[in-house]
């Protein structure tokens, strides 16, 4: 046994365990008979820092991972970081800037060159900031999305789903981001609601007989309208399908087409069809009969005026940046007295996620994924229960997506990335291979040119669980190890991410990627605001553990998370779990000082003390809270049943009933009660748990691998009923004491006037205990005569504390009187404040909340004096 310093300092045991247990392997022990378990880390991107809700996803990983250890499995977490194509090349146009760059002035090899720099110097600091949380992953498998083989894997998928026809070359309209000339996935699109305008405009009959309303809130593309619409059963304008508009600006004639897109009910009931510009209009000119290629398109990659296919778009306009456009034209339609009207608004407006620039749909040649062949066997999957999501309310948003999903498109206009493995010959034929060698060998001679884009990181993200295993060979850690068991999740990547593995899963393993997919929520700030740097209410978690520690975040985070449910972050809850580390610190102390130390048994102790028997049955309920817990996904159920055993149950209850009583039996519960505690919360809190584990005595193996507990012992009901009614008087007897203000040196007396003989033979037992802790200078088997005691009731006998000689009886309930008066009037008044609708709705939501709390607590603080003035009679 070490002895334990007087003031627990996480800071001082994190950094020390962390590196003991990477260097001597125990984050994945040699267990190549045991039955395996496996979870993959969703990837951070190289680019990023620890940020909370990293921390959150992580821990919970940590937890799951901790304890599936300590069950003695094979457990593989696997960890890496993902290239992250958009952020990772940002951040290096950034840093060559700096020198007067463009990316284009060094070329694509060099700038890949100085990329793959930036990563060996710069990308690593989100791996040390995951040690700091304590993660325990297998740092020997850590793998990289663009490492040598990981990039074989991705090759191997593109080439494979092009040859089975669910992977091809289309014109599509994509979202594209004019900052980083390259489109974007409609999941990294952020809605917005914009400020704009509604612009109302007239658009004349070619044969001059009148004219068509049509209205819109971008303006500029006109410039590429191909059609007008109306509904086929709006009897205002079947006479006119088939006829043509002329254009007020280009004067391109233009068919009125019948289509459902256009509602009788909005506006003129006619809708103007730009379809190389809008996803809608994409689908009406389709049905109009408009082919992809024909499609006019108006914009630049940069998103200025180009002259359109028929070359009708006005010199004046040309190379106008789209906004500036927008001006222009308005000022024209004016002019030609096309202009209806204009009305204020506010407009949905898309944005890219990064860029923070105003996304364009832009007709475009893209690489696809056929998405929709590809989840059938997902959502039967997911129906026969392969497929387990947690919690399941989330079940009906899986679906809805699968079911209506649109194709993938896969291909981005970047460098950095994995390339596209797909040559062109100057005919227009593509080969798609594996490797350039083969794709010359498909040409017969041709000149070929590779492809210039790169994947979506997300394509070679979905193949994690498979090819961070050595897919494609047929690795011994593949066969052992998928399907993974569970992937923790936030609900934000279901889409991004997780879907995608589960189709990419199915179609190359034939098999599900993972057994159980947890979804977590978001993390919040203290009054619910969803976190944001413009905001300023963002966490560190880093700081958060500088200040109180790896273990306390961890148990904040794990308690707080309620299968989904967002967590609404308040510091003084991280602090408050430092402080229940600290408590727990001290009860290691009071134990050595009492010279217990590490348990010499893994199961329990033979115990013929009440009070030994009954800590011994509360280790084992606790541990049935917590397997039940872990079976469910439930870690704020873990940390509860783990927290209130050791603050309530072990530090102030069993440590104060055997407190000047360590006889044999004592020392060897109370060590091996101790243990149980430090195994079970070891998932949650493994730094301060390995410190005293080490510390309590001498060990053949660190905490970390201990063996998860089986007690192999029963409740013992008998001493229990008698443990929990010792508590109950206690507990009774204290609250009467402290609502009527009684000396804490006050030494009282005790008459259990109606006592059964069960009671009176518990009554002789526990004499010693009971006068100890609730300060009794006597207890009588007989009523009380006199007058002025407080009575207490526990388990149906009445208790009687004759205090005439300890207070002023009078000038108590002269003081309970105005207390009550004074809470009562409170709560009344916050009653009426949040009775009043005005208050409810218009105040701000945390001032409504906290006059709630108020109204509860007043409210009980009124029941409290009132209890203690009945007591008083």
């Amino acid at each position: 046994m070490s002895e334990l310093p007087k003031t627990f300092d996480p800071a001082a045991i994190e950094q020390r365990w962390y590196g003991h247990w990477e260097s001597n392997g125990l984050f994945r022990p040699d267990r190549g008979d045991r039955q395996p378990w496996t979870i993959v880390m969703p990837p951070p991107n190289v680019t990023g820092s620890l940020h909370i809700g990293h921390a959150l996803d992580n821990t919970l990983q940590d937890v799951l991972t901790r304890r599936e250890r300590m069950l003695g499995k094979d457990a593989l977490w696997v960890v890496g970081t993902d290239h992250a194509g958009i952020a990772t090349q940002m951040v290096v146009e950034r840093t060559i800037a700096g020198q007067g760059l463009k990316r284009q002035d060094l070329g694509r090899e060099k700038f890949l060159d100085i990329v793959w720099d930036w990563k060996e110097t710069s990308g690593g600091a989100i791996t040390r900031q995951l040690r700091r949380l304590g993660a325990s992953c297998d740092w020997k498998h850590e793998r990289f999305t663009m490492d040598d083989g990981f990039s074989k894997a991705v090759v191997k998928v593109f080439v494979e789903l092009h040859r089975r026809g669910l992977l091809y070359r289309d014109k599509r309209l994509v979202n594209w981001d004019p900052k980083f000339q390259s489109a974007i996935s409609d999941l990294e699109v952020e809605t917005r609601d914009v400020q704009g305008k509604f612009w109302t405009l007239s658009y004349p009959l070619e044969d001059g007989s009148g004219a068509i309303q049509v209205a819109t809130t971008r303006p500029e593309t006109m410039l590429a309208d191909m059609a007008v619409a109306v509904h086929p059963d709006d009897e205002r304008y079947k006479a006119l399908v088939g006829k043509k508009l002329k254009h007020p600006i280009t004067g391109r004639l233009i068919p009125i087409v019948a289509d459902e897109h256009a509602d009788p009910e909005l506006g003129s009931g006619a809708v103007k069809i730009t379809p190389g510009h809008d996803f809608n209009d994409f689908e009406v000119g389709k049905r109009a009969g408009f082919a992809a290629a024909d499609m006019l398109n108006m914009l630049d990659s940069s998103g200025n005026v180009v002259q359109t296919q028929d070359g009708l778009i006005p010199d004046e306009l040309l190379g106008l940046e789209r906004f500036e456009a927008r001006k222009r034209v308005v000022e024209m339609l004016e002019a030609e007295g096309a202009l209806v009207s204009v009305e204020d608004r506010v407009i949905p407006t898309p944005f890219g996620d990064r860029s923070g620039v105003v996304i364009e749909p832009w007709l475009t040649d893209q690489w696809y994924v056929d998405a929709a062949k590809l989840v059938g066997p997902v959502i039967e999957a997911t129906r026969s229960g392969k497929i387990k999501i947690v919690p399941a309310t989330w079940k009906k948003t899986w679906f809805n997506w699968l079911e209506n999903i649109q194709p993938w498109c896969v291909s981005r206009q970047l460098w950095w990335g994995h390339r596209i493995p797909a040559w062109y010959a100057d005919d227009g034929e593509i080969f798609v291979a594996e490797t350039e060698e083969e794709a010359r060998a498909q040409a017969g001679g041709k000149l070929l040119r590779q492809d210039d884009d790169v994947l979506d990181t997300w394509f070679s993200s979905a193949l994690w669980p498979f090819a961070t295993l050595g897919w494609p060979e047929q690795t011994e850690e593949l066969k052992r190890h998928y399907p993974n068991d569970v992937l923790i999740s936030g609900f934000d990547i279901l889409f991004f991410w997780d879907a995608r593995m589960a189709m990419q899963g199915i179609e190359f393993m034939g098999e599900v990627p993972w057994r159980t997919l947890y979804l977590h929520g978001l993390v919040r700030d203290a009054q619910g605001q969803k976190m944001s740097k413009s905001k300023g209410n963002t966490v560190d978690p880093l700081g958060l553990i500088d200040k109180y520690g790896a273990d306390a975040l961890r148990f904040t985070l794990a308690a707080m998370e309620s299968q989904g449910r967002d967590i609404k972050l308040d510091e003084k809850r991280v602090e408050g779990y430092r402080n229940f580390a600290t408590k727990l610190w001290n009860a290691a102390r009071f134990l050595q000082m009492n010279g217990v130390g590490a348990s010499q048994s893994i199961a329990a102790p033979a115990a013929d003390l009440p009070v030994n028997r009954w800590i011994i049955g509360e280790v084992v309920e606790t541990l049935a809270k917590l397997n039940r817990a872990f079976d469910d996904l439930r870690f704020d159920d873990m940390a509860n049943a783990i927290y209130h055993f050791v603050w309530d149950t072990y530090c102030d209850w069993y440590v104060e009933l055997v407190k000047g009583a360590f006889d044999e039996e004592t020392k060897a519960v109370a060590a091996w009660a101790f243990d149980q505690i430090l195994v079970m919360l070891h998932p949650l809190m493994p730094f301060i748990t390995e410190e005293l584990w080490s510390k309590m005595g001498d060990r053949p193996y660190e905490l970390i691998v201990a063996k998860w507990p089986q007690p192999e012992a029963k409740v013992d009901a008998a001493a229990k009923d008698e443990m929990d009614w010792l508590i109950a008087l206690v507990s009774e007897i204290r609250s009467a004491r402290t609502e009527l203000s009684v000396p804490p040196s006050a030494k009282l007396r005790l008459f259990a006037g109606d006592a059964s003989d069960k009671v009176a033979g518990r009554l002789d037992r526990q004499f010693a205990t009971v006068s100890r802790l609730a300060r009794l200078e006597s207890i009588q088997l007989s009523p009380f005569t006199g007058t002025g005691a407080v009575q207490v009731v526990v388990e149906g006998a009445t208790y009687a504390l004759p205090l005439g000689d300890v207070i002023d009886l009078d000038a108590e309930r002269t003081r309970l009187r105005k207390s009550i008066e004074a809470a009562e009037k409170e709560r009344d008044q916050l009653g009426a404040r949040l009775g009043n609708p005005n208050f409810v709705e218009r105040a701000k939501p945390e001032a409504v909340e906290k006059a709630r709390s108020d109204h509860a607590e007043k409210s009980a603080e009124a029941e409290r004096y009132r209890a203690a003035l009945t007591r008083l009679g």
